[in-house]
């Protein structure tokens, strides 16, 4: 019998020739002054491309988005076009490539910003070490968003989304996990604001609403994706509470009526047993609520994400770190062959050292 993975999966959007995705991962390869993709990221990206689909790394939606250096944009012409390299070399393989979208909200640091305080849903300091210019620093409290700066950031998604179809991807992934500006408005601990855009679990679901309802009015709504981490707990100034479950049940059902290219959830990566307040099995809890395309992520092998396709817990299954140190994951694991080691010093460091020079089966 087939293993699920190497089948071919399809939707109204999605034409995956199988269902192994990489999952988006920061880089820190856009050390030039325009923080745009280049050749050498084009290059990673064409490695890759028997992934039945490529979720980039995260790509600032405006210069208020940033919160790492060396992280490429996608908010001018120059990167844009930079882009364009990584699109075309993807798709020379036969490879499908969507951009994860991506606001760090108070994951930042004002030296990325000119001495400002990076905006957020509340002046809420997530405690993190920020990766800047003179090295790691830590975070400050950042600046609480106006109505008007909320208004801005949600045409920033809507640009940044036209922006990545003008660049030729297939798709856009909108990055409302791991701690990051949309589940900062999500989590009660960290959006403490009295407006339309906090308190009940609707007001602090409402900017991903609002982004989606903007890029709907523009483009194709079927060929954007939901990044979600429903059960993040002590990591990035997040924790799970009383309401979490009720507001990601909310966000979830109402995606509903989206229809969406996928939805992309995370399982736990923390010790969340226990926790009353945290979903313990994410994809097997969501698949009852959620009636489109699931994509899952969490550390999994060969024999753990077949598994879950088995199971019929998820659609896709995403993998990290295994696709950094294997551009041929897919064959590798077809043909039983071993994996190459990561080298995890070079996860964030420029040039193609740990980058473009881990061996395929056939190098």
């Amino acid at each position: 019998m087939e293993n699920p993975l190497f089948k071919h999966y399809g939707n109204n959007t999605l034409n995956l020739s199988n269902r192994m995705v990489m999952a988006p991962m920061t880089r820190s390869r856009s050390d030039n002054p325009e923080h745009k993709a280049t050749g050498l990221t084009a290059k990673y990206y064409r490695q890759r491309a028997t992934a039945g689909l490529i979720i980039t790394e995260g790509t600032f939606i405006s210069p208020e988005a940033v919160g790492v250096v060396n992280v490429p944009g996608i908010y001018t012409p120059a990167q844009i076009e930079g882009w364009k390299l990584t699109t075309q070399a993807v798709h020379e393989e036969g490879g499908k490539i969507f951009a994860q979208l991506w606001h760090t909200g108070a994951y930042s640091h004002p030296d990325l910003h000119n001495g400002k305080k990076p905006l957020a849903p509340s002046d809420v300091n997530p405690e993190q070490q920020i990766f800047t210019a003179k090295g790691f620093q830590p975070s400050h409290k950042p600046q609480p968003m106006t109505t008007e700066d909320i208004k801005r950031t949600v045409n920033d998604f809507k640009q940044a989304a036209l922006n990545a179809f003008e660049a030729g991807f297939d798709g856009a992934e909108l990055h409302g996990a791991n701690g990051y500006l949309l589940q900062q408005f999500f989590s009660k601990n960290s959006n403490l604001r009295t407006d339309e855009y906090g308190g009940s679990v609707e007001n602090r679901a409402r900017i991903l609403f609002d982004i989606l309802d903007s890029i709907k009015e523009v483009a194709d709504i079927r060929k954007i994706g939901v990044r979600l981490n429903p059960s993040l707990n002590g990591i990035m100034g997040i924790l799970v509470d009383d309401e979490t479950i009720e507001l990601y049940h909310y966000i979830v059902n109402r995606l509903n009526d989206y229809d969406l290219a996928y939805i992309h959830l995370i399982e736990p990566f923390t010790d969340v047993s226990g926790n009353a307040y945290a979903i313990q099995e994410v994809a097997k809890y969501f698949r009852k609520i959620y009636s489109g395309t699931i994509i899952i992520n969490r550390a999994f092998t060969k024999e753990t994400a077949t598994k879950v396709l088995q199971d019929g817990d998820a659609d896709l299954v995403s993998f990290g770190v295994p696709f950094i140190a294997n551009p041929d994951l897919p064959e590798r694991f077809k043909t039983e062959a071993p994996l190459n080691q990561p080298d995890q010093a070079t996860f964030y460091t420029p040039g193609e050292k740990g980058y473009t020079d881990y061996p395929a089966l056939n190098n």
